[in-house]
């Protein structure tokens, strides 16, 4: 209890910035396509464990994404262990456009500036910190702990948590569960409350590549076969389509605690319960939710064509799918209906989606570590609609939690921080992450 009680000191307060800081200015875009470079990130990370006591194993599918893998012993060896991860790569950033330069890791007035500061090489620091500390201090978890940094998230994880999950499971041998990113952030949807959703879900990616085929000819002529047109009345219907609302346990459980915050007297279990009418009510608070109560799909790439005079034989589009647990049959369905019979879609890249327990001893302990420290903030449970390295580690059989605390001011959109521009995390942010961290770690 004395450890439980102790904490980080101070010296991981003040590394957690510095680290937030330079892993920043190690520029690892991610361009997709295998344009990213992780290995200077994951040396910097590497030498910082190995320097306290914790021995690093770095792997790589293709030279330059380099991985760390590091496992942590706890004092029961019949526990199971516990899964912390974190990528290492960002996405692009434009320098005309930011008030301070991406990658500079600017530290000003109090907030750390730059690509991945929320996503996130904050929490990598986070983590960093917490171990470090751990190891001046001389405690041992009650748990094994292993800590991945992964590259490639940012695109197919291909290289990163994919690779690991496929060819090195060894490495994960006895996790049940894991913590990684989009979780337990303060979210203020009026001046009197603070919120703190913790991540007990993710739908399911299904990235999709249509091709539409015609007849080729001359621009000037009647042609009812015409590639292009076909695939773009196809693409119109997808992105027109009003997808029905389809209620998963987690969301179902998020309704409901916001509704009783809030104040609103509601049965989400009743039939004929009007979804869409409740999100009005909950006002600010429905963004936590409104992406997950459905499916989606978004188009978001056309090619087609070579010349203004020539119709194309053949037109190419992409499509953003995101699929509900328990909602991929529904997808696959409504694709084969939208598309209509000429054109043909198929997975351009698919992973599943993800469903933990909000009931569980682990996410009661998620929730008493956010509350300890914001005793007047409320942890709620959602559903993430975009997806992490969580589905990639749940081939293991690893249950995943969205948790990289940070107590935000009000005025910062976290959400909007997420590929955005002028991205940027509060160096008190910082510290109570730290803080809830180190908490529920001591006592996972």
């Amino acid at each position: 209890m004395a450890e439980e009680v102790r904490g980080p000191d101070g010296t991981a307060l003040d590394e957690v910035v510095a680290f937030t800081s330079e892993l920043i200015r190690i520029d690892t875009t991610n361009r997709g396509g295998g344009d990213c470079r992780e290995r200077p990130a994951a040396e910097y990370v590497a030498e910082r464990l190995a320097d306290a006591g914790i021995e690093p194993t770095l792997l790589e599918r293709t030279p330059g994404r380099t991985n760390v893998v590091a496992r942590i012993p706890g004092t029961d060896p019949a526990a199971d262990a516990l899964l912390v991860h974190g990528h290492l790569d960002v996405v692009p950033a434009e320098a005309a456009d930011w008030t301070v330069h991406p990658f500079s890791g600017e530290v000003r007035d109090g907030v750390v500036w730059g690509r991945g500061a929320v996503d996130m090489k904050n929490m990598d620091a986070m983590v960093l910190s917490v171990v470090r500390s751990w190891a001046r201090q001389g405690f041992r978890p009650r748990r094994d702990i292993v800590l991945a940094y992964t590259a490639d998230e940012e695109a197919s994880a291909e290289d990163g948590s994919g690779f690991l999950a496929d060819h090195h499971p060894g490495l994960f041998e006895g996790c049940t569960e894991g913590i990684s990113e989009s979780g337990a952030f303060s979210f203020h949807p009026n001046p009197r409350m603070t919120l703190y959703p913790i991540a007990a879900g993710e739908r399911g990616t299904a990235w999709l590549k249509l091709t539409a085929r015609g007849t080729a000819g001359h621009g000037s002529k009647v042609n009812t076969a015409n590639a292009v047109t076909r695939l773009a009345e196809a693409v119109a219907r997808i992105g027109s389509h009003e997808w029905p609302v389809r209620l998963t346990p987690t969301v179902r459980a998020a309704l409901k605690e916001l509704s009783a915050l809030h104040g609103i007297d509601v049965d989400v279990d009743a039939p004929g319960f009007d979804t869409d009418l409740l999100m009005e009510k909950l006002g600010p608070a429905a963004a936590l939710v409104e992406p997950t109560v459905r499916n989606s799909a978004n188009p978001t790439i056309l090619d087609a064509g070579y010349k203004v005079n020539v119709i194309p034989g053949h037109a190419e589009a992409y499509v953003d799918g995101r699929m509900l647990p328990g909602g991929e049959e529904e997808f696959i369905e409504t694709m084969d209906l939208l598309t209509g019979p000429h054109v043909e879609w198929e997975f351009h890249h698919r992973e599943v989606a993800l469903e933990a327990p909000v009931d569980s001893p682990t996410f009661a302990k998620l929730r008493a570590a956010v509350e300890r420290f914001d005793p007047a903030g409320h942890v709620v449970p959602f559903s993430m609609s975009g997806g992490t390295d969580a589905k990639q580690f749940s081939r293991l059989g690893i249950t995943g939690y969205g948790f990289s605390p940070l107590k935000l001011p009000p005025e910062l959109n976290y959400g909007a921080l997420f590929h955005g521009v002028d991205e940027r995390v509060p160096v008190d942010a910082l510290h109570f992450g730290v803080r809830v961290l180190d908490h529920y770690l001591r006592t996972a």
